[in-house]
């Protein structure tokens, strides 16, 4: 077979094995060689544009560069892992020590005993407590009339007290005392409070001179005793009217300090104009003062005729007066809503009394 030569093969794998690659690094600058002839006329530029080439690699050499540490013999599954006891039970661990012979026993407890509020007179005495209330507002309660109109009975001597004239406005009645009135024995009437509807045609007032129909005459069946409506609706207007013999209760509803909130449906000759619906919302000036609704809207599927109207203001016949200012006429006013109290299962002409729970509720309005 021929011999070939393969000198001049195995002298270029020697010259490419011993062949200088270029390496790289970040800190790589060019240096300039001032006794070259192909860099003589050449100028090295000024450091002042130098480019910032700093990084996190700058401290380490071309030779040195970061390489990742690894272990030869690693494999996948190995690594550090949790220690755990090889006897280890799941239902092994710590537990709350018991006796399992325990029962529990209930004797350390304090046993329950109901008040006693019995006092010892020996040590000490028992506290008074003040059931006293003042004459005028006895004889208020006993509905002969209101706690003014008793000063002047009083004044004129026409109460007494365990048989002796009481002319003193600032006494106090006690539970024993017998007081008369006129030489009549009277007692404090129990606390009756009365939800009308109140139909068309009535009028608000205990009695009428004219002999005309009261609301008076739709709760005489009621109760004996003296109840006088709350505040007022003129004789065309309906709905809902609260009588009671509770004084106080009746003069917080109607102070307007309070606001207590009312709504009305009103029904009017013709539709309301939306800039009218407009001055009723911000307010307008009548003869007595300036007067602004709490909240004005048409009422659901009904014609622009029909609108409900919540206000607090307890001035005489506020509601017509509002829309008879800018020229309507009301043809229906009823109201529907006075303090919280509705005409749910309410038919117009009849009454029903106050539940506990809605008698609480008028006595909390602040």
């Amino acid at each position: 077979m021929e011999n070939r030569n393969y000198s001049n093969r195995e002298n270029s794998n020697t010259q490419r094995n011993n062949y200088k690659k270029k390496t790289y690094s970040t800190n790589f600058k060019k240096e300039y060689n001032s006794n070259s002839a192909e860099n003589s006329d050449k100028k090295p530029k000024s450091n002042s544009f130098k480019k910032n080439t700093s990084n996190r690699f700058s401290e380490k050499s071309e030779t040195n560069s970061y390489k990742k540490t690894y272990n030869p013999n690693f494999k996948e599954d190995s690594g550090r892992k949790k220690t755990y006891n090889p006897n280890f039970k799941e239902d092994s661990g710590r537990k709350k020590t018991y006796n399992p012979n325990f029962k529990k026993n209930n004797d350390y407890k304090k046993p329950f005993v109901k008040k006693n509020y019995t006092y010892n007179t020996e040590n000490e005495a028992p506290k008074p407590i003040n059931t006293e209330i003042r004459l005028n507002k006895f004889i208020a309660d006993a509905g002969i009339c209101s706690r003014r109109n008793a000063d002047i009975y009083i004044s004129s001597g026409n109460v007494e007290v365990n048989g002796e004239v009481m002319t003193t406005l600032g006494y106090r009645v006690k539970p024993t005392d017998v007081v008369k009135f006129d030489g009549k024995v009277i007692t404090s009437e129990k606390k009756e409070y009365i939800l009308l509807n109140k139909p068309k045609g009535f009028i608000t007032t205990t009695n009428d001179e004219k002999g005309r129909k009261t609301v008076m005459d739709l709760v005489a069946n009621a109760t004996t005793a003296r109840i006088l409506p709350v505040g007022r609706l003129d004789r065309p207007t309906t709905g809902l009217l609260l009588l009671t013999n509770d004084g106080e209760l009746a003069k917080k509803l109607t102070h307007p300090t309070h606001g207590v909130r009312k709504i009305y449906h009103v029904v009017l000759d013709r539709k309301l104009d939306y800039k009218d619906f407009i001055k009723i919302e911000e307010g307008i000036e009548l003869e007595d003062g300036f007067i602004q609704v709490d909240e004005i809207s048409y009422v659901n599927d009904k014609p622009k005729n029909e609108v409900g109207i919540k206000i607090h203001s307890g001035r005489n016949r506020i509601v017509r007066r509002i829309f008879e200012h800018l020229g309507y006429n009301v043809e229906k006013l009823d109201r529907v809503v006075f303090a919280g109290l509705t005409k749910k299962d309410l038919p117009r002409g009849h009454w029903r009394r106050l539940t506990q729970q809605e008698i609480i509720n008028l006595k909390n309005i602040k």
